[in-house]
């Protein structure tokens, strides 16, 4: 926000409790709960069998006894308001997108439109259950085959699976299928192409499925040549897997030469879809030669990232894939849809049950909220933010590449480093400004990465006051690293010894016994 002639930041100046481990509250017989009762009291020597396993005034006949848990060693025992009071000051030490600007680059920490959280609690979608008969389970059969439908033509592909759980979880199916292709009575294939400006995780999928990864290069342009791709492709490569636009926010503009090139060899092109964000309504990766690809739905589709999970990372294929994709696959027969898990040639499961049915469910309401025009003015907003912050940053920071930008856009701390200040010292005072530092130290092939993506959720004047937070920092670290090197200093928790931290971490701790940290 604006204030006068200067310019008032975030900051971190709110009152910030202190609070304990849950462990450490409380009191022997203490609840929060209040169920109805006779008005006998247990003894102590017949205790209640529930949540400390404490005599209460519950009767008897309110919950059977085996229905109720046995008691936990050392288990808190709180009222409500204790524990209410214990979760909201903890709240009030975390940060999302609801609370400010969250620019992780290749993260893509938008907004989630909370119209997408109704939809996942209408009673019918959050209550269902994976058993149920198929007859009991139309509904939500249709937003399965619907939202399959979406990503294809979003993709421009023939057929999707929602099952994987995560981006890296979608690649990781795309590489089993391709596998699966060439182990199907064809000469099997040994290797897979990937870029330096990948995705991490890429290599990794490759590994696991038993191919061997070759690391390609990317020029001074920032992208991958067609021809180093031509001079590393040969019959025994199966595939490669690019990420376009790629890790420094630029698009893979050989794309369609390298299919040619790959395709021309018996390979095939895995387009990894974690920045679809860049493309939506604009290009879709089928029309650009690539045969699989992933759909991160928490970055373009604005579904929670989950902190570990639940998450979604469906895979969409051409049509020489679909027999390969995991089961069940939805089908329609005789006006009913039902789960097909007669499928030959298929993997097998990749996940539990169909995937995180409520994740999808998300993107589903979210696709028909934006519709074709609006999903289109979402990628383009994003990519006009993008360059934004990349012009006004411009000479304030390195810039590696300096090529239009895409969804994101890459600096480093050459400039900083002159006067001793890292990309830590800058993002760890950006926290002091009251800003969620963006991706810091990728991609590997910037030394000293800062990742930036806005994302369309952001107004001009949030862009504003991030932009003038990091030239602020620039001009400090011009004046002295001192006034950097010790960021954080407003926050809860202030700079931590991040070596000490890594020598000795604290993997386990046992009530009773001194707090870490």
């Amino acid at each position: 926000m604006r204030k006068g002639k200067g310019t008032q930041f975030p900051g971190i100046t709110n009152l910030a409790f202190n609070e304990p481990l849950v462990f450490e509250q409380g009191s022997p017989g203490r609840t929060g709960a209040s169920l109805p009762g006779d008005g006998r009291v247990e003894t102590a020597a017949e205790p209640r069998r529930g949540e400390g396993g404490t005599a209460d005034a519950a009767s008897s006949q309110s919950i059977p006894r085996d229905m109720l848990r046995v008691p936990i060693e050392g288990f808190p025992e709180m009222s409500e308001v204790e524990v209410v009071r214990h979760y909201t000051r903890l709240s009030q030490w975390n940060y999302g997108v609801d609370s400010g600007f969250c620019p992780l680059g290749s993260c893509t920490m938008k907004y989630n439109p909370k119209v997408n959280e109704e939809a996942a609690k209408i009673p019918g979608f959050a209550f269902t259950h994976p058993l149920q008969p198929e007859s009991l389970s139309q509904g939500c059969l249709r937003v399965m085959r619907e939202l399959e439908r979406f990503l294809c033509e979003i993709t421009g592909m023939d057929a999707a699976t929602l099952q994987p759980a995560a981006g890296a979880h979608g690649e990781l199916t795309a590489m089993m299928i391709v596998k699966a292709y060439f182990a199907d009575g064809r000469r099997t294939r040994s290797k897979v192409l990937v870029p330096d400006t990948a995705h991490g995780t890429n290599p990794a999928s490759i590994a696991m499925t038993g191919f061997r990864a070759v690391p390609l290069q990317s020029g001074r342009r920032g992208i991958l040549g067609k021809d180093t791709v031509r001079a590393a492709m040969d019959e025994d490569t199966a595939a490669v897997m690019i990420t376009n636009p790629n890790t420094l926010g630029i698009f893979e503009s050989d794309i369609l030469d390298i299919a040619e090139i790959v395709h021309g060899k018996g390979g095939f092109v895995y387009g990894d879809g974690a920045n679809l964000n860049a493309l939506l309504g604009i290009v879709r990766p089928g029309d650009l030669g690539v045969d699989l690809v992933h759909v991160n739905l928490h970055k373009t589709f604005s579904t929670p990232h989950g902190g570990g999970g639940p998450g979604a990372g469906p895979l969409a294929v051409k049509e020489v894939f679909a027999p390969y994709l995991p089961v069940p696959v939805v089908v329609e027969s005789g006006g009913a849809l039902r789960l097909d898990h007669d499928r030959s040639k298929t993997i097998g499961k990749v996940k539990g049950f169909y995937g995180n049915f409520l994740v999808c469910l998300r993107a589903y309401a979210y696709i028909l909220s934006m519709g074709p025009e609006g999903l289109k003015r979402a990628a383009q907003t994003a990519v006009v933010n993008a360059n934004y912050i990349k012009a006004r940053l411009k000479g304030h920071y390195h810039l590696p590449y300096d090529t239009p930008s895409m969804h994101e856009c890459v600096f480093t701390d050459r400039v900083q480093q002159e006067r001793h200040v890292s990309t830590l010292d800058i993002a760890k005072r950006l926290i002091d400004y009251g800003f969620h530092p963006p991706t810091i130290y990728f991609p590997l092939v910037a030394a000293g990465a800062l990742m930036i993506e806005p994302t369309e959720s952001e107004s001009r004047e949030s862009l504003d006051l991030f932009v003038d937070a990091m030239i602020a920092i620039a001009e400090e670290a011009r004046l002295g690293p001192e006034l950097l090197q010790g960021a954080p200093r407003k926050s809860k928790v202030t700079r931590i010894d991040e070596v000490d931290a890594a020598r000795n971490p604290v993997l386990r701790w046992t009530p009773g016994e001194e707090a870490p940290g």
